[in-house]
């Protein structure tokens, strides 16, 4: 199978590079974590390819890739990957869905109950709702009697959220008591939560990538600099074998995501295992990457000073999200053994 980028996803992967290695430093990561307003003048730059969460799974991959290795703050992952995707799969109103495309509004997805697993359940309480007190509308998934059914609700942040602590402040999460709004304004049939969820699992496996090939990269960067014993850390041996195994487990992942986000394209019949096998790919990547990137690193990746934390919370928060790995392998057992 050709992996290899057509010449307008190489565009876009370098226009996206160079746009995020100019509009989101390190220091705008940082000041995020006091300061929630300054991830605007990056979504009001990002908004412009709100399209790609209606397009083709492969290009919205490509394009959080490079959101993953700058661990961009702000809404477009839940709104574009998340709140568009579920509307595409659900063929929702379509003035709801182009103002959402063109980046005029923003959205999120409210799945997990209280045990934080993205299943459809019956909880009132949702948790680990994605950047909910920026949005404008939210998404509420809730499981009845007679299926999962869909409730689109205006001004989110307008209720009584609960932020839920988590080791990475790039993407913030909440938590609600629904209490009386659900409603069942759209039915969700298996077909259409199926794609919804598949594709979610293989876009936040795109963006683990995108942290996990960060950490390799300044990893590598650091071994280069620093000297031991009058020579740079990356000419002895042991050190390298740790830089091959780290570039070898996040390659492994990025063609992962890349075949599975190729089968969502395709409709095929292995989608559904292959986006597992992505998130876990992705969660197994990034967990080698921060750790084998601080002990590299020694002393000074422990400290808040350097900007490696920044990446090592993405990257532990990232492998949580919409299931850990340890979920992702058995459903994947569940798959083969079925």
């Amino acid at each position: 199978m050709d992996f290899s980028l057509t010449s307008e996803q190489d565009l876009l992967a370098t226009t996206a590079r160079n746009l995020l290695a100019k509009q989101c430093p390190p220091a705008l990561v940082r000041s995020h974590v006091t300061d929630r307003s300054v991830q605007a003048p990056l979504w009001a730059c990002l908004r412009d390819y709100a399209e790609l969460g209606r397009n083709n799974c492969t290009d919205l991959c490509i394009f959080l890739e490079e959101l993953g290795y700058v661990a961009a703050p702000g809404p477009f992952f839940a709104s574009v990957a998340l709140f568009a995707g579920l509307l595409e799969s659900l063929d929702a109103d379509s003035a709801l869905r182009d103002a959402t495309a063109a980046g005029e509004i923003v959205g999120t997805v409210a799945v997990a109950g209280l045990n934080g697993f993205w299943v459809p359940s019956d909880d009132l309480v949702k948790s680990f709702i994605v950047d909910a007190d920026i949005a404008d509308h939210i998404a509420l998934v809730h499981a009845t009697d007679s299926g999962v059914v869909v409730t689109v609700l205006t001004n989110p942040g307008e209720r009584a959220l609960t932020p839920v602590s988590t080791v990475d402040q790039s993407r913030r999460f909440f938590e609600w008591d629904t209490g009386d709004e659900i409603g069942g304004i759209i039915p969700c049939s298996p077909e259409a939560w199926s794609a919804f969820i598949d594709r979610s699992h293989v876009a936040i496996a795109a963006d683990m990538v995108g942290t996990a090939r960060r950490l390799f990269d300044m990893t590598l960067h650091y071994a280069k600099e620093r000297e031991q014993f009058g020579k740079p850390i990356g000419s002895f041996q042991a050190i390298q074998h740790k830089l091959a195994d780290m570039s070898l487990v996040v390659e492994r992942a990025r063609a992962s995501v890349q075949y599975a986000s190729m089968t969502v394209d395709a409709g095929s019949a292995d989608r559904t295992r292959a986006c597992h096998v992505a998130k876990a790919a992705a969660g197994r990547a990034a967990r080698s990457a921060l750790l084998e990137g601080i002990q590299i690193h020694g002393g000074i990746g422990y400290t808040e000073e350097h900007d490696l934390h920044l990446f090592m919370r993405r990257a532990t928060a990232s492998e949580y999200l919409l299931g850990p790995t340890s979920w992702h392998l058995d459903r994947i057992s569940d798959e083969i053994f079925a």
